[in-house]
């Protein structure tokens, strides 16, 4: 329905918008500069500060290990504290040991968390997941570890507890970050199971974990299924999770792991330090790139939609949660998109809000980037009058960034597909 408004009204809109551009803080330009120039290897696509107080960084890298180096070192002297190489997770490009997350009581409980991707071996075909027959040729694994109990700096391989495996029809879209969020639960993104077009539906589908962000807590265990069909499961389920009230039908039913859904490829997250809002990226099919504000039970439209745009045919009425920002594949579409001025791109990188102090011009903004461009733009959002204020690039430069990380204090890297880290800075 449209809304006509009065020609005075329309003045005072004017006014305020006008005002609003006047008034909104700009944003900076941003510079790389180059971390633990020691390190060597490709494809590093996660970092994690260890939340102990130690000062160490853990660097994953998606061939199958995790290094650990001291911060503010070059890197040289990194130590290697866990490898699955021999496990071959890195198949294909978008799979292998893609995150890792230290439990809020690391300090003293010692325990991490990593996901990562294994192929079905022919004798796993057709027996494989949650006592259900699939022919699917991969799965994705949740992991649990303990650090060592004689070297700190040593992961302890014989400890490894397997929380929760996904079936995954084809070796791209996995997602795959795993973080714990202000609550103390552990989620995880997952893609939407991969080839082109979402051609299960999966996106739409509450009973099947893929295109889903979940929540999990990993301090107790939760059972589904009744009678002979009963089982527990190797972590629980938050109570308010939003399918949480839905008939338990086991692992027939609606997934009450669930925290939002209709995401195509959730490609990091984060919370913003400061209001707790959770911020994601998701990859776009053949045109358009999002990054969405993500709420408890939020249905981000995929494969209906992608980004605000119609996709594929839903259900009349239905109701989806539009991006906060977006972009284009294409120059040509620039003026369909909900910041007609944002530059083109082809796969984005979700960041981080800045909360360091390093950099007080860089405050509140959200840096986030294009993997295939290597653009890091940026954008200060308005969580009371729901609204961006300001956006527009950080900085171009030519080098494929595969993902941001964050350190305790709030200050933001770059990690490159080469395998350069940087910190964000401003000159």
């Amino acid at each position: 329905m449209k809304t006509i408004l009065s020609r005075s009204t329309q003045i005072l809109c004017v006014l305020a918008l006008s005002v609003g551009v006047v008034t909104a803080q700009p944003l900076p330009k941003i510079e790389l500069k180059p971390v633990f120039p020691g390190l060597n290897g490709e494809r590093p696509v996660w970092m994690s500060e260890a939340p102990d107080g130690s000062g160490r960084f853990f660097v994953v890298y998606q061939a199958g290990k995790i290094l650990v180096i001291k911060k503010g070192s070059d890197g040289s002297d990194a130590k290697e504290f866990l490898n699955i190489e021999d496990r071959h997770p890195y198949f294909d490009n978008e799979d292998g040991l893609l995150s890792l997350a230290f439990h809020p009581g690391f300090k003293t409980n010692g325990l991490f968390y990593i996901y990562y991707t294994q192929p079905n071996a022919p004798g796993q075909m057709g027996q494989f997941q949650d006592g259900r027959p699939t022919s699917f040729p991969y799965h994705s694994l949740v992991s649990e570890f303990k650090v060592s109990a004689t070297d700190p700096d040593r992961a302890d391989m014989s400890s490894e507890r397997i929380l929760l495996t996904v079936p995954e029809p084809f070796s791209n879209h996995k997602g795959g970050e795993l973080a714990f969020g202000p609550d103390g639960y552990l989620y995880l993104g997952l893609g939407d199971g991969g080839s082109g077009n979402d051609p299960f539906g999966n996106g739409q589908n509450t009973a099947t974990l893929l295109a889903k962000l979940l929540r999990l807590d990993v301090n107790t265990r939760s059972t589904i299924g009744r009678g002979r069909f009963r089982q527990e499961l190797q972590y629980g389920i938050p109570s308010d999770n939003p399918f949480t009230g839905e008939p338990d039908l086991g692992y027939g039913g609606v997934r009450k792991e669930i925290y939002a859904y209709g995401l195509r490829n959730p490609w990091r997250y984060s919370w913003d330090a400061k209001t707790g809002a959770l911020w994601v990226g998701d990859v776009g099919q053949d045109l358009w790139e999002e990054v969405d504000l993500v709420t408890n039970g939020g249905n981000y439209g995929w494969s209906v939609r992608e980004g605000a745009h119609h996709f594929k045919p839903g259900p009349p009425g239905a109701q989806y949660i539009d991006p906060v920002m977006e972009y284009t594949h294409r120059p040509n579409l620039q003026h369909e998109g909900l910041f007609p001025d944002h530059s083109i791109g082809l796969c984005v990188i979700g960041g981080y809000v800045y909360r360091g102090k390093k950099y007080p011009a860089l405050d509140g903004v959200y840096v986030y980037a294009d993997y295939n461009l290597g653009t890091i733009w940026g954008f200060r959002y308005d969580y009371a009058a729901h609204q961006v204020t300001t956006e527009g690039t950080l900085l171009q430069q030519p080098k494929n960034i595969v993902s941001f990380a964050g350190d305790l204090e709030g200050e933001i890297y770059v990690l490159t597909e080469g395998g350069e880290i940087y910190q964000v800075t401003v000159p």
